[in-house]
């Protein structure tokens, strides 16, 4: 073997296009790129969405509805910790997002509104909840088992003013 005699495998290589080389070749006056405008010169090209010049579609339809930068970013949004996950502390416990860390369960981010209780699963501990928003069914086993509900933040403000 030689290295003058080595070549790639046969059909691995494609010809390039050969254009403006006469009508002939198939390939000549236009050079395959069409008539005359935008698209036939060099860097010629169209935006998507373009339409020629018409009303474009994005323009035509009418804009519907309207998205809260609050919904986008989640800062409503409640952390949800349901009654069966409150059951891994001890009886007699005070539930807040610094004892909700301690045990590793997630907690609200900074974009959050905080902590709210579901009432999802049976509560068997009597527990002091301190949190920013119960559902009733929650209030309702929670105090069933003994335990009692503080609300903290605006949902406490709220209540008070009320």
């Amino acid at each position: 073997m030689e290295l003058s005699k080595l070549a790639p495998p046969r059909g691995s290589r494609k010809r390039r296009k050969l254009l403006g080389r006469g009508e002939a070749s198939g390939h000549g006056k236009t050079c395959c790129r069409g008539g005359k405008g935008q698209t036939a010169r060099s860097g010629g090209t169209i935006r998507s969405g373009f339409e020629g010049g018409q009303m474009p579609i994005y323009r035509r339809l009418p804009k519907k509805g309207f998205t809260s930068l609050a919904q986008v970013n989640g800062s409503n949004q409640y952390t949800e910790i349901t009654l069966e996950t409150l059951n891994r502390f001890d009886n007699g416990a005070t539930i807040n997002v610094e004892s909700l860390k301690a045990k590793g369960i997630r907690v609200p981010t900074r974009n959050r509104a905080g902590i709210k209780i579901l009432a999802s699963g049976d509560l068997t501990k009597k527990l002091t909840v301190q949190a920013q928003a119960v559902t009733a069914a929650a209030k309702q086993k929670i105090e069933a088992a003994g335990g009692s509900i503080t609300l903290i933040g605006s949902k406490a403000m709220a209540k008070a003013a009320a």
